[in-house]
């Protein structure tokens, strides 16, 4: 089996950020990868991959990086393969991430979720997946209507809670 997304870490400190991303593409039973490379530690590695990541199968990259987080952006330039940029809150409150991989200049685009945000990365690559394959559709259907229970059974239970003034 192929993998379908790749998830490109900074640093494996990244990690507990990216459990979230790949706990859901595996519930969506989406073939993905694991790699630990750096843009400036790393920049080598990270051009082969980025150059390659296309004839090897891969239909979207999703690249976590905290501080100047250049990751998301390199990767961008270097192929035509869809890039979800997850800012990592390591200093500043992770604003200097979020700023270093939204700002790119036109041409080379990052789709850019917020910070620490590796769910909402997941949920897009399988968005993007899911418009040419209609299994993965149909499980990030089902997912999308679990949310909509979820949050009206929330609602129902609210109506139990006891307040001397509250009315419904």
């Amino acid at each position: 089996m192929k993998p379908l997304v790749s998830i490109i870490m900074g640093s494996t400190s990244d990690l507990p950020i990216l459990e979230k991303t790949a706990a859901f593409l595996d519930s969506m039973e989406v073939p993905f990868e694991m790699n630990a490379l750096s843009a400036h530690r790393t920049p080598a590695e990270v051009e082969s991959f980025a150059r390659n990541a296309k004839e090897r199968g891969i239909k979207v990259i999703i690249a976590a990086a905290g501080m100047a987080a250049a990751l998301p952006g390199v990767i961008a330039a270097m192929t035509t393969v869809p890039v979800i940029g997850i800012p990592i809150n390591s200093t500043l409150d992770g604003r200097d991430a979020l700023l270093s991989i939204v700002q790119m200049p036109p041409g080379v685009s990052v789709a850019t979720v917020g910070i620490n945000g590796g769910l909402n990365a997941a949920i897009l690559a399988v968005q993007i997946l899911a418009l040419s394959d209609e299994g993965i559709a149909g499980r990030f259907e089902a997912y999308r209507a679990g949310l909509v229970e979820k949050i009206v059974k929330a609602n129902a239970d609210l109506k139990e809670v006891k307040y001397k003034f509250k009315t419904n």
